[in-house]
């Protein structure tokens, strides 16, 4: 197999998925930046230009973040960062689908509407720079509600999982972007304290 890297979030969340699975893979990086993802050989593999990708020995494509994790943790089941049990991965996949739709897209909306828009605007539709600010309020709301709901040392609990990683990619990603963690926080702070700590976060 070979992994196509990148700058951003999003190749952050599988490098961590792959570190915490111990997985390590050929490489290569694409420069998002001058736009090396949307051009050539990448876009003919992977049509949206997304990145991070995972290219499996026979030629497919595997891409967006939640699926290449699915796929790693179906090959490699241990340790498992979704779950062991039909329960457990139920559970990860809830908080997946509410921590990418409710935090992450929107943050990264907010994000390319506004610091971004540079590097954005020439490549496909973004929101106004009004609607990016929107967002932005919006992502931060979403980490407040999050923060009041959790009491355990992950977002599963005491398993560390996909969701927390999903969430640490995305929020460190904010705090470099014009996003940090808004003021008044109790568990948010103190998980993102036990979640740097891990080697992974590294990645």
């Amino acid at each position: 197999m070979k992994f196509y890297d990148s700058i951003g979030p999003n190749p952050h969340v599988v490098r961590m998925a792959m570190a915490e699975k111990g997985i390590s893979l050929p490489t290569e990086t694409i420069d998002i930046m001058t736009g090396a993802n949307r051009s050539g050989d990448y876009i003919k593999k992977v049509p949206g230009g997304g990145t991070p990708a995972l290219e499996l020995d026979d030629g497919r494509i595997i891409s967006e973040i939640t699926v290449i994790a699915e796929y790693l943790e179906e090959i490699h089941p241990t340790p498992a960062i979704i779950g062991t049990t039909a329960e457990e991965r139920a559970e990860t996949r809830k908080w997946v689908r509410i921590i990418d739709l409710g935090y992450c897209e929107t943050m990264a909306n907010g994000f390319r509407a506004t610091e971004g828009r540079p590097m954005f605007e020439p490549r496909f539709p973004i929101a106004s720079q009004a609607a990016g600010a929107e967002l932005k309020a919006i992502a931060a709301k979403k980490l407040q509600w999050l923060d009041a709901l959790m009491s355990g040392d992950f977002v599963c609990g005491d398993r560390f999982t996909l969701a927390d990683i999903l969430l640490f990619g995305f929020i460190e990603f904010g705090a470099q972007v014009g996003q940090p963690l808004p003021d008044g926080l109790t568990w948010l702070p103190a998980w993102h304290k036990r979640v740097a700590a891990r080697p992974s976060a590294a990645a």
